[in-house]
């Protein structure tokens, strides 16, 4: 697949911040080399990760590199490349929305060579009327990704790293529903994020709520919150 323009912008961030591109360790080709960390830039699909993550995190730390847009504007051109229509799109990305990829890679997290690091930026899609695209944008196709902005990044690097977004509002049980309305989320985003937080051991499965599951901190989680 080629690499998008926002793929290589923040390869090359990572790049002058120290480090070596397009390294291969093991039998796989590294995005960068820094020292004995290994830095994987994975724009979308973090479950292509699978491969290189089982082979390589045992020796080597591996940090996996996502980017959320916080802001996207769409650029849209026709076959020729001229530009017809440029807007600001209407849909904003959070830093919770990691869970939506990571949840394909949540056996790893708690390994201690792994950690990830969230850049928040604004970001130029660039679309072309071919035909050839998802029936959702009528037949539009994505073309290209370029970062415009980095306004935020948070590094991940334990389990608990990741415990400040749960929401301290909740009640020490909560339900799906109740964590996405605490939030002003998607049901479906929070079944990732409580699945993907029961993986990382710091959840656990209280009981039911009728028909639903309830969560619930697990207590060594728990006393180190309010000791």
């Amino acid at each position: 697949m080629q690499e998008t323009t926002l793929h290589a912008d923040l390869k090359e961030i990572f790049r002058l911040e120290g480090g070596l591109t397009e390294q291969w360790v093991d039998g796989f080709l590294i995005d960068v080399v820094r020292d004995d960390m290994l830095i994987e830039i994975q724009t979308k699909n973090l479950g292509a990760l699978k491969k290189k993550l089982g082979a390589l995190l045992d020796n080597h730390p591996i940090r996996v590199v996502h980017p959320i847009a916080l802001k996207k504007n769409i650029v849209l051109q026709d076959v020729d490349g001229k530009i017809v229509r440029r807007r600001r799109s209407p849909k904003k990305g959070k830093l919770e929305d990691l869970f939506t990829e990571l949840v394909y890679i949540a056996r790893w997290i708690t390994h201690a060579n792994f950690s990830l690091e969230i850049v928040i930026t604004t970001e130029d899609e660039f679309r072309v009327q071919d035909g050839n695209g998802s029936w959702r944008r009528k037949g539009v196709s994505i073309l290209d990704r370029k970062l415009v902005k980095i306004h935020e990044r948070h590094l991940f690097c334990k389990p608990d790293d990741y415990l400040p977004l749960l929401p301290n509002t909740l009640a020490d049980q909560f339900t799906n529903r109740q964590l996405a309305e605490s939030k002003f989320f998607s049901t479906r985003l929070a079944t990732k994020m409580t699945y993907t937080f029961v993986q990382m051991e710091i959840l656990e499965i209280a009981g039911k709520k009728g028909r639903a599951n309830s969560f619930q901190l697990r207590a060594e989680k728990r006393r180190g919150l309010h000791g």
